[in-house]
């Protein structure tokens, strides 16, 4: 045993000895300083010194001191326009009802804190910029700097559809330290970012990490362009920067997925692009100007109804439902249609159309480029602004089943659904407009193609083939006569005012 450990010691030793020997730094007959590491990779304090001052925490409270001293208030509702959130995803907003953050103020009597989160100073003069959740509801706002300077203010300009907004605050002529917003679209996947803001209340906290994807559409706000990163994000972070290490904003961090609340890895922020004229605008006039065509559409990634409509995959739009008396129904654009492109920019997803509308001039009329029917059409359109109060509108979700329509039911076997009439009695009970037509959808098989494609009771079908249909015999009829193994376009409606346009498909019984 003690040969053994001798002869280990001796095999360390000599190992040792060799290495040093053979050590290039030894080779060359003197001693070397090793290579001096990039100072970007070994610290970003530079670029941190520049961030931090012009980031800000905010403290949003409630236009209205509770009735009753103590008592919490009621957090607010969410607005009718605001999508729907899956529950993985989270918006970083650290909702703090019970107590204000930071003691601004006395708390007897003091008028309720809805949530704590952050913001960045855009503009030297006082402008910030953060997230519509972050300020959505509040009467005023705390604002404090990390240099501790504090300001109250209650002069809030907010844009829902984006979840941007600007807050002003007075400065008395004092120049505040601010980030310039930076290109997003010239990041690419592997830069490095850096996050900052006050996630848990944590004031001036710093976080790394890079672009892990660019371009999300995630459905939470009605006009999307997220930039992912793995830079650890947290509630209270929502309305902070998102910075490349030159120190320019290229988002602002609003939501994470998550299924603990907290970071797992995946943070989102808006990218710095469609900030930027959000920003001008609500600067400029305190809302936000929107193009608008008047039409609901859906991507088309279907291979086979591609086919059908006489596109590639993935190489355009398809238009679902025209609105009467909208900018699309005025150019003579067609449900059915498939927008290729747009104001001379290709069209070929509903994301990249929904964006390029709202940037385009208003009033002004622009080339639309449509495949109808298989064959390309040129239409002129001329822009208009976007109601205010588009795509807020919902109804009540509809009953799995109508009352009162099973013995009127005809079944149609061939694509698996039972249909009825659409009587007045009907369209209440389901929640369709007393001037809808067309025949609601009674039962779907759970094995056929119907069910596969969508279409579930309660559901309208108002077309076949582009051909309308006011009643169950006419539908049967109109199936019967579609060559159904070639593949057959429905259009259906949703009492929530939702339409889309179904491709099916039945292959030939053995």
């Amino acid at each position: 045993m003690k040969q053994w450990s001798f002869a280990f010691v001796c095999v360390v030793a000599g190992s040792l000895a060799g290495a040093l020997l053979t050590h290039p730094l030894i080779l060359q007959g003197q001693p070397q300083t090793p290579p001096v590491m990039p100072k970007e990779f070994a610290s970003y304090r530079d670029v941190v010194k520049v961030i931090v001052p012009a980031v800000v925490s905010i403290e949003s409270r409630a236009t209205v001191k509770p009735a009753v001293r103590g008592k919490n208030p009621q957090r607010r509702q969410a607005p009718l326009d605001e999508p729907r959130i899956p529950p993985e995803f989270r918006r970083f907003f650290e909702d703090m009802p019970q107590q204000p953050f930071g003691g601004f103020g006395e708390d007897d009597g003091a008028v309720p804190s809805l949530g704590f989160g952050s913001g960045f100073i855009v503009d030297p003069k006082g402008v910030i910029l953060t997230n519509y959740h972050v300020v959505d509801g509040a009467g005023s706002v705390d604002i404090t700097l990390q240099d501790g300077r504090h300001f109250v203010s209650k002069d809030i300009k907010s844009d829902s559809k984006t979840d941007l907004a600007i807050v002003r605050v007075d400065t008395k002529g004092q120049l505040l330290p601010f980030l310039a917003l930076g290109d997003s679209d010239a990041m690419e996947v592997g830069d490095r970012v850096l996050a900052v803001g006050a996630p848990f209340g944590l004031t001036g906290t710093v976080t790394q990490g890079i672009v892990s994807h660019k371009g999300r559409s995630l459905r939470m706000n009605m006009y999307e362009d997220f930039i992912q990163t793995d830079a650890a994000i947290n509630p209270g972070n929502s309305g902070g920067p998102l910075v490349n290490l030159e120190g320019k904003v290229i988002g602002i961090n609003s939501a994470i997925k998550s299924r603990s609340g907290g970071f797992q890895g995946v943070g989102l922020a808006i990218a710095s692009n469609l900030a930027r004229n959000v920003m001008m605008q609500l600067q400029k006039d305190g809302q936000v100007h929107r193009g608008y065509l008047g039409i609901q559409i859906k991507d088309v990634v279907d291979a086979e109804l591609a086919d059908k409509l006489g596109v590639q995959a993935n190489g355009g739009v398809l238009v679902t439902q025209v609105f009467d008396g909208s900018p699309s129904a005025k150019a003579g654009l067609q449900e059915g249609d498939v927008i290729t492109e747009l104001g001379g920019k290709a069209i070929k997803e509903g994301r990249e159309l929904q964006m390029t509308v709202a940037s385009l001039p208003l009033h002004k009329p622009v080339d639309l480029k449509v495949v109808r029917d298989g064959k390309p059409t040129l239409l002129q359109v001329t822009i208009e602004e976007q109601p205010g109060d588009f795509g807020s509108a919902r109804a009540p979700s509809p009953r799995n089943t109508p009352k009162h329509a099973d013995n009127e039911s005809i079944n149609l076997s061939k694509i698996g659904i039972e249909v009825s009439d659409l009587t007045a009695d009907v369209a209440q009970q389901l929640g369709y407009s007393e001037n809808e037509t067309g025949v609601v959808i009674t039962h779907v098989e759970r094995t056929s193609v119907a069910l596969e494609k969508g279409l579930r009771s309660g559901m309208l079908i108002t077309k076949v083939d582009k051909t309308a249909v006011k009643s169950a015999t006419a539908l049967k009829q109109a199936i019967e006569k579609s060559d159904l193994e070639k593949g057959v376009l429905l259009q259906v409606k949703t009492p929530q005012g939702g339409t889309n346009i179904v491709f099916l498909k039945v292959a030939a019984s053995n």
